[in-house]
């Protein structure tokens, strides 16, 4: 009850959250994730959030996951501390979307449409994905399984990087300090002239965190130049390469000493792209990569430390191909071709001499793999009057190990009044398993393994009336041969059974004042941990020349930290919020502050949160 008290008391103050998001509800908003092409939204039958650039960098936070979360009905990201995902035992960072997780593999970040992910663990890696290489974040609810392939059965995460448009130079710096020895610096340039472009940035962060033993630091850099070579096509070349130094406590019962990481990640691709007025398309070749160093550590009370250290690199390849065309009026055929080498690598090494061990324990738990995954794809989108449009697309995708899995997906829209869109979908994921489950631990299987599958059933309707919007989704979800350890063998067993209803609303009261709201159920037959059933959110902000102040209330109930026998849940409420005030024409300075109401809960099982902390700084504008 108290927390209804706070949420409403916050609905009333409405200084929280500038809306300044562009989002799935915005008419003739365009989008690329879910099409692979430009498309207003009003004619796609899958929903997409987007969330821009202004409102990624407004409450200055280094990563754009926390942005996402608070924006994205459904989504939750888990956290141990106020800085640092990490990763291995104890580690945060894992992304659920409807209680499809990205920990198994199951949910896609793509940078410019480019799968990252770890290639032996399969997971998503959450440090990398830094705010100052991110003009927008779409994300698409439901499989993308036919344009993106496996590990998009849940959903994409897309992370659209920086461009500069016009002519000219510009430099943004930004500095913060805060709370527990936290430090965070970023620094960016953009140039265009005539036909070139670049945008370079680089970041240093590092906290102590609440805890002992819990120190992370962070550095990398960004690189993206782009040439346009005519009026009709462009190329571009990125680069973004991260490393990161984090310890992992251990939980409060059972604290760790040298439990440390040393993670580098990088991604680079190269793509040229066309744009015709009925046709566009691109080709584009990526790596995403990884090298991992990690100290397991020890129980702090009577263990021994580790002689040797677990190493790991993987990397994700491939070369991506996709034309779009209109053939005739109302109609769009996109085909594509995709082909990705999987990489991954893992063994130990000795501590002292660097020499690889090869015990039979270890070997065990080493593995070295290369697979393969070729596939082609078309979609089809057909505009048959002003208000309806069909979607149908179909892929074909075969994995060295696993065989061919084929991914149909349709959809249907119909707009009744030319401000609202009735959608609904019916849509096929697939993962194929990574190299963990084929060759690591004794759980190992690389002989009869296959995809794992599901099937999603969405229907949803948006509206926009002037300022006001809102827009709601019923959804089913129904997988199976979902991977599990079985009398100790990887086999395709489980089952996947969730249905939810997600809504939310947005409402720009005047030039000064903005609101919005979203809120997710979700039922799991058998649910998983990091996958709240109820996740709420109450924003709204105040802003004029010179202030801006944001702020968001999160609501969580029945979030899982542990299932099974020893099932455990939380419910706790968290009051955000950030202050900018623009000092000179150069500088603004701000001051954010998280979980002001000091509430007590955690996220990862063992791992309480902080209490409120405080982070304050400047922008500066060159």
């Amino acid at each position: 009850m108290k927390y209804m008290k706070v949420l409403m008391m916050v609905s009333v103050l409405a200084s929280s959250q500038v809306y300044a998001q562009t989002d799935s509800l915005s008419l003739q908003e365009v989008v690329v994730t879910g099409t692979r092409n430009a498309v207003d939204v009003r004619h796609l039958p899958y929903t997409v959030n987007v969330i821009n650039r202004q409102t990624l960098t407004e409450q200055q936070q280094t990563s754009v996951l926390p942005t996402v979360m608070q924006q994205v009905p459904g989504l939750f990201v888990t956290s141990r501390s106020m800085m640092g995902y990490g990763v291995s035992t104890g580690a945060a960072g894992g992304i659920s979307l409807r209680g499809v997780t990205g920990v198994a593999g199951q949910l896609l970040v793509l940078i410019d449409g480019h799968p990252q992910y770890n290639g032996v663990y399969g997971h998503p890696i959450s440090d990398s994905y830094q705010t100052l290489m991110a003009e927008r974040v779409e994300v698409l609810r439901g499989p993308a399984s036919v344009l993106y392939g496996s590990n998009a059965m849940g959903g994409v995460l897309n992370i659209v990087t920086r461009s500069m448009h016009e002519d000219g130079v510009k430099t943004h710096i930004n500095l913060g300090a805060g709370s527990y020895g936290t430090v965070q610096t970023e620094a960016t340039n953009q140039l265009r002239s005539g036909r070139f472009s670049s945008t370079i940035a680089a970041q240093y962060s590092r906290t102590d965190n609440h805890r002992p033993n819990m120190g992370f630091e962070q550095y990398g850099g960004y690189l993206k130049l782009g040439y346009d070579i005519s009026d009709h096509w462009n190329a571009a070349v990125d680069l973004d390469l991260t490393h990161w130094n984090a310890s992992n406590p251990g939980t409060v019962t059972q604290p760790k000493l040298e439990n440390d990481q040393w993670i580098t990640r990088g991604a680079a691709s190269l793509t040229i792209e066309n744009h015709y007025n009925k046709t566009s398309g691109a080709l584009s070749v990526y790596d995403n990569f990884g090298r991992h160093k990690i100290n397991d550590g020890y129980n702090a009370d009577g263990g021994s430390p580790q002689t040797d250290l677990f190493r790991s690199k993987d990397a994700v390849a491939g070369v991506s191909w996709y034309q779009s065309a209109q053939l005739f009026e109302g109609n769009r055929v996109t085909v594509g071709l995709d082909y990705q080498h999987i990489y991954g690598r893992a063994w130990y090494t000795n501590r002292e001499t660097g020499e690889t061990v090869t015990t039979q324990r270890r070997l065990m738990q080493s593995a070295h793999s290369h697979e393969n995954e070729v596939a082609g794809y078309v979609d089809f989108r057909q505009d048959i009057s002003e208000w309806l449009t069909i979607d149908a697309g179909l892929r074909y995708d075969h994995h060295s190990t696993a065989g061919g899995e084929w991914v149909p997906q349709a959809g249907i829209v119909v707009r009744p009044i030319e401000t609202g869109a009735l959608k609904a979908s019916v849509s096929k994921g697939f993962r194929n398993p990574n190299t963990r489950e084929m060759y690591m631990y004794g759980t190992a299987n690389h002989d009869s393994l296959r995809a794992e599958r599901l099937w999603n059933y969405e229907l949803s309707w948006r509206h926009r009336l002037g300022g006001f919007s809102y827009g709601a989704n019923l959804f089913n979800i129904k997988g199976d041969n979902m991977i599990q350890a079985v009398a100790g063998k990887n086999i395709n067993t489980g089952e996947i059974e969730n249905y939810g209803v997600e809504l939310e609303a947005q409402y720009r009261i005047s030039s000064h004042w903005s609101v919005n709201t979203n809120h997710s159920l979700l039922h799991m037959k058998n649910p998983v941990v990091a996958a709240p059933k109820y996740k709420g959110f109450l924003g709204a902000s105040f802003n004029c020349q010179t202030w801006s102040i944001i702020a968001g209330l999160q609501y969580l109930n029945g979030l899982y930290t542990a299932v099974g026998k020893d099932e455990q849940k939380e419910n706790f409420c968290l009051l955000n919020a950030t202050v900018n005030y623009a000092l000179s024409k150069n500088i603004d300075l701000w001051l954010r502050g998280e979980n002001l109401l000091a509430q007590s809960y955690e996220i990862n099982l063992g791992y309480p949160m902080p209490r409120a902390t405080f982070m304050g700084g400047m922008n500066i504008y060159l």
